[in-house]
């Protein structure tokens, strides 16, 4: 574990052998993730992109776990491609994560404390899992302290503090009712830094690196939203981009689960889908780099897990108020209601179509004379041009052969 100064970016991953290739590759997935809201992809390609991230140094990142599933870790690692857990890992430091190093007990708690001390004031704390707060935290101690203790001490010195999934955001699964451990989210136990939530069960990982990369690049946050979370990542609905807003739009719902319409592709609204109030890149930034590989893409109601006041606080199947995202209410109807036609609207319509039809024929006539008349006296012009041209013309004589006739 390398603490201290860090090396730059670029020189790390040409020491570990990283090719220009897969950093590429990955600068351009940092785009596809943010491709506004961030200065680091502002009007950037993906080769500028990797020459601003070379030049930086590795951030020193230290990764606290509390009380989770360790679903964001397996989010960051579990990728589709092997190697873009490692490329991430690369372009970072993880000087301390509890999951992935090999220490343990005494041993890592030495490593926690030196991170700290080497990269005091410089480093970037990542929360995953809810805090238990109640009764002074006694649910869950690391190192014989209480969680909450701990998340305090290591934050004191942080930079910056990322509260990775909905459990660190606002207490997720452990905070439904009855919420035995008190277990809420990192803003509501620290205070006095600058925190980015990054909420989701789990969050895109490269939610994660395109905040970190635009902190130690550029020497700012991301522009967050009222909840703090980013809104390069959460400025939409999935609604707006959602592959069966379609049906939404006309009318056509799955009423359960394998049911026509539920397998045709029809809006999952009905069977409890929170897509319409929930904040999310899920629609456009798929998990894995596997396209379709979301909730809604596989056939399952969005659960709203980026909304605190949705999933845990509302039922799987209860469906949530809308109030913005209506369906259009000009389509015309498929069935007419109007009834059978009568006699004289019947009469009515025949006398409009025949002064129609009997103006257009009246229009058609007119126009038709006055074309051969216009005809006819070009004909004639080209006649009487063509006649003026074939008469011989006589010679003028000039003053001096009327003298010699003379």
């Amino acid at each position: 574990m390398t603490t201290g100064e860090k090396e730059t970016i670029g020189t790390h991953l040409q020491k570990a052998g990283v090719s220009r290739r897969s950093f590429l590759q990955l600068c351009s997935k940092i785009i596809v993730a943010a491709p506004v809201g961030l200065a680091l992809t502002h009007k950037a390609t993906a080769a500028q992109v990797a020459k601003i991230i070379a030049k930086a140094r590795r951030p020193s990142v230290i990764w606290l776990h509390l009380q989770d599933c360790t679903g964001c870790t397996e989010t960051l690692l579990r990728t589709s491609a092997p190697d873009v857990g490692h490329l991430i890992l690369d372009v970072i430091s993880l000087d301390y994560h509890e999951t992935l190093m090999a220490a343990s007990g005494a041993q890592a708690e030495a490593a926690l404390k030196t991170a700290i001390q080497e990269n005091a004031g410089k480093y970037v704390l990542v929360v995953e899992g809810a805090i238990p707060a109640k009764d002074d935290g006694v649910y869950m101690e690391l190192g014989s302290r209480p969680g909450v203790q701990v998340v305090k001490e290591v934050a004191e010195q942080a930079a910056a503090v990322i509260a990775i999934g909905s459990c660190a955001s606002w207490g997720g699964v452990p905070s439904a009712d009855p919420n035995p451990t008190g277990a809420v989210g990192v803003d509501s136990v620290v205070s006095g830094k600058p925190i980015i939530n990054l909420p989701g069960c789990p969050p895109n990982p490269y939610n994660l690196l395109a905040v970190v990369l635009e902190y130690v690049t550029m020497g700012r946050l991301p522009e967050l939203d009222e909840f703090h979370r980013p809104r390069f990542a959460y400025d939409r609905v999935i609604h707006e981009n959602c592959p069966r807003r379609a049906h939404f739009d006309a009318g056509r719902f799955a009423a359960a689960f394998g049911d026509e319409g539920h397998r045709t592709g029809w809006c999952l609204y009905k069977l409890g889908c929170k897509g319409p109030v929930t904040h999310a890149a899920c629609s456009t930034r798929h998990f894995n780099e596997i396209p379709g590989v979301w909730p809604i893409g596989i056939g399952v109601p969005c659960m709203g897990c980026t909304e605190k006041g949705v999933v845990w606080q509302m039922g799987t199947f209860e469906t949530v108020p809308i109030h913005l995202a209506t369906p259009p209410d000009t389509y015309p109807p498929i069935f007419s209601t109007a009834g059978q036609l009568k006699v004289g609207a019947g009469a009515l319509v025949g006398a409009i179509a025949g002064a129609v039809g009997g103006a257009a024929w009246v229009a058609s006539q007119r126009f038709q004379s006055s074309t051969e008349a216009g005809v006819a006296r070009v004909a004639a012009d080209i006649a009487h041009a063509e006649k003026a041209k074939a008469k011989p013309v006589s010679k003028p004589v000039s003053s001096k052969e009327d003298r010699k006739e003379d």
